[in-house]
């Protein structure tokens, strides 16, 4: 996978272009905020998060579709259980993905941070690809932005504490951690 810089659109992600975004008031891109879903809950491989982030979902097919189809929201990845990446957004531009967040002090996450959404479930493992495909996928945009440190990689939870879980218990920062040094390692040699 290859992040254009010019146009904010990743070579070998799956494209699913969401009207879900508008301009990031100055263009800075510093944090990497990680979530999960599934739609229905708890089912994968739907392809339902994709129409839910394009609008396109119908209301009528789930209870609870009924209950989410009217929400404007985005993000610029999925990264779904086989390790597939698709993009809705161009990581130039501001996803709805946070909500209201803040970190390090400093509100509304979105301006600021790209947001990758990892299918899956609070209380599900994740699979050996998307880790493999979120690492990857982690170390192309910090090196397309550097502002993006180890440190400003979290979780939803960890911007918007007590409204939101994801990517939950279940997610192994440890393994995401060792699998990106691997990485990094294996491209110096």
């Amino acid at each position: 996978m290859q992040l254009d810089r010019k146009t904010g659109w990743c070579q070998g992600a799956s494209h699913c272009p969401s009207k879900h975004y508008n301009a990031r008031p100055d263009g800075e891109i510093s944090l990497l905020v990680i979530h999960n879903i599934s739609l229905p809950p708890g089912q994968f491989g739907t392809g339902k998060v994709q129409q839910f982030f394009c609008q396109k979902l119908n209301a009528h097919e789930h209870p609870y579709f009924a209950e989410i189809a009217d929400l404007r929201v985005s993000a610029h990845f999925l990264i779904e259980r086989d390790g597939k990446v698709t993009q809705f957004v161009s990581c130039l531009q501001r996803a709805w993905h946070a909500g209201k967040s803040s970190f390090n002090g400093r509100e509304n996450c979105n301006d600021f941070s790209i947001g990758i959404e990892l299918e899956g479930t609070d209380d599900a493992p994740f699979s050996a690809a998307q880790y493999l495909a979120l690492a990857q996928l982690s170390l192309e945009l910090q090196a397309a932005w550097p502002a993006i440190t180890e440190g400003r990689i979290c979780g939803h939870s960890d911007i918007a504490p007590g409204r939101k879980t994801d990517p939950g218990p279940c997610f192994d920062w440890a393994q995401f951690r060792a699998l990106r040094l691997q990485l990094r390692e294996g491209n110096r040699t």
